[in-house]
């Protein structure tokens, strides 16, 4: 059995027990969704209480990246919580087959991808919510990998597995033994889609030091490096809630100057991802759910 992957700062799993989860759904099936947004706007006031660390990080976020004042930095906080819980929310909605409307800014650059024989990168990260477009925005002529963190409940991961088999694509568990990586390298090589996160260290330690709202932090390397060495083209998408039931979709070129050495060619990746991500998080400050000091990595 693979070990169990950790990290010192954030678990990576949805919260709550399975037989809460699988009743979350079984209210999704006849309550409207406002009904469900109401109850999670009680709740989020307890959840800032008793999630003391995230909610100082969130604080100190908008405080030092915005020059927010303490009381609008404490509204943003509230703000953030509940819709992250929004989030959430709408996850287990499409598991009870709640519908959602999607816009996509970029549409072109992921259909000129698909049109080439080649395997190409997508980069998610941890704003918005990425993985509700897996679930209503299907590759037409690809198959798709996405790298998960595998240490769901199963009620989760039965569910993403429902819904993304569907739509012709496949997950691929992160392992503490690294054997994703095979399964990532044989997908590209088979000019198929993968998709990883890139604003997470995790597994593996390496990184790249982008400068990121003005100070250095550090970034995975890996969808970086794989890129470089592959000389496959990168894409990130960012999945932004603007309404109940909508969602607009970033879709922006990750660049690099491929006639530098593999390692520049990383760096150079990681940064242009940095500054895509900055630019959506200023947008959409409220949509940014990393619950630890992202710049103490």
């Amino acid at each position: 059995m693979a070990e169990k992957l950790q990290h010192n700062e954030w678990s990576g799993k949805t919260d709550g027990l399975p037989w809460m989860q699988r009743s979350l759904i079984g209210m999704f099936r006849i309550l409207p969704i406002h009904a469900m947004y109401g109850m999670m706007a009680m709740i989020v006031p307890f959840y800032m209480i008793f999630n003391r660390k995230g909610y100082n990080s969130t604080y100190t976020f908008f405080r030092k990246r915005f020059q927010y004042g303490r009381l609008k930095s404490f509204c943003k906080v509230y703000a953030n919580h509940f819709r992250f819980g929004q989030v959430i929310l709408d996850r287990f909605g499409v598991y009870a087959g709640k519908k959602y409307n999607f816009s996509v800014e970029g549409q072109d650059l992921l259909d000129e991808l698909e049109n080439h024989p080649e395997g190409f990168v997508l980069l998610s990260s941890h704003v918005g919510n990425y993985e509700i477009a897996g679930y209503s925005l299907k590759p037409q002529k690809k198959r798709f990998n996405a790298l998960v963190f595998g240490g769901e409940t199963a009620t989760v991961m039965e569910n993403r597995r429902r819904i993304l088999s569907q739509n012709n694509m496949n997950m691929i568990p992160v392992s503490a033994d690294m054997s994703h990586l095979f399964a990532l390298n044989s997908a590209i090589d088979n000019g198929e889609i993968i998709s990883m996160p890139a604003d997470r260290i995790f597994g593996s330690q390496k990184g790249a030091e982008c400068t990121f709202f003005g100070e250095k932090a550090r970034f995975p390397l890996g969808a970086f490096a794989l890129s470089a060495q592959k000389n496959a083209s990168v894409l990130a998408v960012f999945v932004m809630k603007e309404a109940t039931k909508k969602y607009h979709a970033y879709v922006r070129k990750i660049q690099c100057d491929r006639s530098v050495k593999i390692r520049e060619q990383m760096s150079q990746l990681a940064q242009n991802f940095a500054e895509n991500l900055e630019e959506i998080v200023r947008k959409y400050p409220t949509q940014w759910f990393n619950y630890f000091d992202f710049w103490k990595q």
